[in-house]
């Protein structure tokens, strides 16, 4: 099998402590974490020297093209906590006619789960289970808690999803079918993970909230991984991200970071597009005003529902990776994030998420600002497969007894 080929048990891990990303501060790594002591997330880290002489990246292209390739720079020790369900590389797609002649998308609804939540809940998960966790709660807007459902529910721990009541319907569903008992709350994500963090303080839970566990960037960092890979080990000039806690985001910046110190790539990086709508767009307003931190968004909506979140406890260092990368953080109208994602299915064939069109939408716009040239490389994320959304219904009737004139079809 792909994942374990030569390895059994417990095996070499390269990972020396965890790191509170604000402070600095060391953290053992074999051992549950949450949150650091200034209530920030903690970063995984490698001892990257030891690393480059042990696997070399040529011997890295020669294995099979899942996310577990990387298993290296991966915190799992030990085989056995793997619980996966088949994470493939997904495939970068040109969408020539509604984007630009380099406009690549990144189409994450190929993963498990039909989203890219399966990569950061794949990695939590195993750790969980490595470390003994028999019962996990976490909010979603949908997909990470249908991810959620399927890695626990194939590890054998308990799961409790808490979701807002205006959740996509097959979301709900699908978590529920999955394993988890999941809970529809009148209320945003956020105060949903208010719940998760009063239930994990009483001891009935461990909190898989976003960030609030070291392992979910981890999982997520593989995008980066597999895009140097994909590109011949260098990168596009920018990368369009819908960001809603930002997992993904945070977790590209460091994989890039990780590779250049291995000497797999140089020090070029893309432009990072941070994209929120504008019915929630934290981060932009705090990009915007050169703030640090992001505060709260009130009253949040959008249809893009992954990206609806008031606020982000990683939200300093989204701001961090956007900035130093020379990009920006870009909030969408709703008109144009939905018009970019009909038009990339009625024009290239490509059905988009409405957060995958909202990063669409980002690009148009960062075009027409000056911002990236129409030419440019670029990647845009789409963050799950389209099929997961209502669709509208665009069909006709027609009579069997009384058929038109087929032409007119």
């Amino acid at each position: 099998m792909a994942l374990t080929d030569n390895l059994t048990g417990e095996r070499a891990t390269f990972v020396t402590h965890l790191e509170c990303s604000l402070t600095g501060e060391r953290y053992e790594a074999d051992r549950l974490q949450g949150l650091s002591q200034a209530g920030r997330p903690l970063l995984v880290r490698y001892d990257l020297e030891a690393l480059g002489k042990a696997l070399s990246r040529d011997a890295l292209g020669a294995r099979p093209t899942d996310l577990w390739r990387w298993r290296e720079l991966l915190p799992v020790r030990r085989t056995d906590s793997i619980v996966s369900l088949g994470e493939i590389e997904t495939p970068l797609i040109p969408i020539p006619n509604s984007g630009g002649p380099n406009v690549l998308v990144k189409d994450e609804g190929r993963l498990p789960t039909g989203s890219f939540k399966a990569r950061g809940l794949v990695m939590a998960v195993a750790m969980a289970k490595e470390l003994g966790v028999t019962k996990i709660a976490m909010p979603t807007n949908g997909n990470a808690g249908a991810a959620l459902a399927a890695y626990a529910t194939r590890a054998e721990i308990e799961t409790v999803v808490l979701c807002p009541d205006d959740t996509p319907e097959i979301n709900v569903r699908e978590i529920a079918a999955q394993g988890a008992r999941v809970y529809r709350v009148n209320g945003l994500i956020d105060e949903c993970g208010a719940i998760v963090g009063k239930g994990a303080a009483e001891g009935l839970w461990f909190d898989f909230s976003t960030l609030k566990e070291p392992y979910r960037i981890e999982g997520k960092k593989t995008m980066g991984l597999e895009l140097a890979a994909q590109l011949g080990w260098r990168l596009p000039k920018a990368i369009f991200y819908p960001t809603g806690g930002g997992t993904g985001l945070i977790g590209m910046w460091k994989a890039f970071d990780e590779l250049e110190q291995l000497g797999w790539i140089g020090s070029e990086r893309p432009k990072m597009f941070a994209v929120q709508a504008s019915g929630c767009a934290p981060i932009v307003r705090a990009f915007d005003a050169g703030e640090e931190h992001a505060e709260r968004w009130e009253n949040a909506h959008t249809v893009a529902a992954g990206i609806r979140v008031p606020k982000a406890v990683g939200d300093f260092l989204i701001l961090r990776a956007v900035r130093e990368s020379g990009g920006r953080a870009i909030a969408v109208e709703e008109a144009e994030l939905v018009r970019a994602t009909a038009e990339s299915a009625v024009q290239d064939g490509m059905l988009l998420c409405p957060e995958g069109g909202a990063t669409l939408a980002a690009w148009r716009n960062a075009v027409a600002q000056g911002w990236v040239e129409a030419d440019d490389e670029v990647v845009l994320f789409n963050c799950a497969t389209g099929l997961k959304y209502p669709l509208p219904d665009q069909s006709a009737a027609l009579d069997k007894h009384d058929l038109p004139d087929l032409a007119s079809l």
